[in-house]
């Protein structure tokens, strides 16, 4: 297993400067790539990053990406109307294959984003980067218009927990070190080398995406990335290094509730059987001393959008 994960390294790691904008616009031929944003709350940053992906990879001089999607997801602030003025289509999650009630998380979005574009290759970026470059779309996109083999690409970067220059670079991931890390090590040791496991941006074929369940929750990263390996292999699997990733840091109460649904969905996978919904209990310090939250661990998973519908008659009459 080392041997194969020691082979898989060189042959599948890859930085983004390996493929210059040039190459991937020749090798993009008939292949449509789609770009989407899910969004809740990020007026203060998903303008930015859509303004770039337009002005670097949407212009005249480089059609990288034809399609490129806000999917809000209930926001109070003002996402939908800045991501909306710096050209993006924004898309209600709600408004989404409204037959099926929306469940709360991230997959959820992620998932019905599928029903939302039509791109052959669909690359997911986190809406809270600072800082952003273009390199975090095209680098991870790159390998899949270059490489036929390779079906789901992540991105990696130094992820500094205080900012740039705030902080030491590899201590942003605090879950994936203490929780995601030591399960893939433990349980898929074939995935023990991906430097982000957690990490939001990544991209791959349609045809692999509608065939994943999808975890509705902060449990949709992990998710996805073990069920990619069961269901192509270790080598379709790839990650380019994009440098350096800012972002919003997550309090204490909510890693915890991050690293109990990450938990949750590895158990899952690795036994099927009758097992308790799982609850987590948490301490804030109230007027008379600490006081337990207690709540739902994320557990509800989405079946393959290729089972849904609506689906397979859009790609029907496509």
């Amino acid at each position: 297993m080392l041997d194969e994960v020691a082979s898989w390294l060189p042959r599948r790691s890859w930085r983004a400067a390996d493929r210059p904008l040039d190459l991937l616009l020749e090798a993009k031929r008939s292949t449509s790539v789609s770009v989407v944003l899910p969004a809740l709350n990020e007026e203060a940053t998903v303008g930015e990053i859509v303004s770039v992906i337009r002005r670097e990879l949407m212009g005249p001089g480089a059609p990288l990406v034809d399609e490129l999607v806000v999917l809000d997801s209930g926001s109070t602030d003002r996402t939908a109307q800045v991501a909306a003025a710096a050209g993006a289509r924004v898309v209600a999650r709600d408004a989404v294959l409204p037959r099926i009630p929306v469940a709360p998380g991230k997959g959820e979005v992620l998932w019905r984003s599928l029903l939302a574009t039509g791109g052959d290759v669909v690359c997911f970026v986190d809406a809270d980067l600072r800082e952003f470059s273009a390199d975090f779309v095209s680098g991870i996109v790159g390998p899949l218009l270059t490489e036929p083999d390779v079906h789901f690409v992540k991105a990696m970067y130094d992820r500094p927990l205080a900012g740039a220059g705030g902080g030491p670079a590899g201590q942003g991931g605090r879950v994936t070190e203490l929780v995601a890390r030591p399960l893939l090590n433990l349980h898929w040791p074939m995935l023990a080398g991906f430097v982000q496991p957690l990490g939001g941006e990544y991209a791959a074929r349609r045809s692999l995406l509608e065939r994943l369940p999808f975890p509705v929750g902060y449990g949709v990263e992990l998710g996805l990335l073990v069920d990619a390996l069961h269901t192509v292999g270790l080598d379709a699997l790839a990650q380019v290094d994009v440098g350096v990733r800012l972002h919003r840091h997550q309090d204490d109460a909510a890693l915890g509730r991050m690293a109990a649904a990450i938990y949750r969905t590895a158990q899952v996978r690795l036994s099927r059987g009758h097992l308790v919904r799982p609850r987590l209990t948490q301490f804030v310090r109230g007027e008379h001393g600490f006081e337990p939250r207690t709540g739902d661990v994320d557990s509800q998973e989405r079946p393959p959008m290729a089972e849904i519908a609506e689906y397979a008659e859009r790609r029907r009459v496509a």
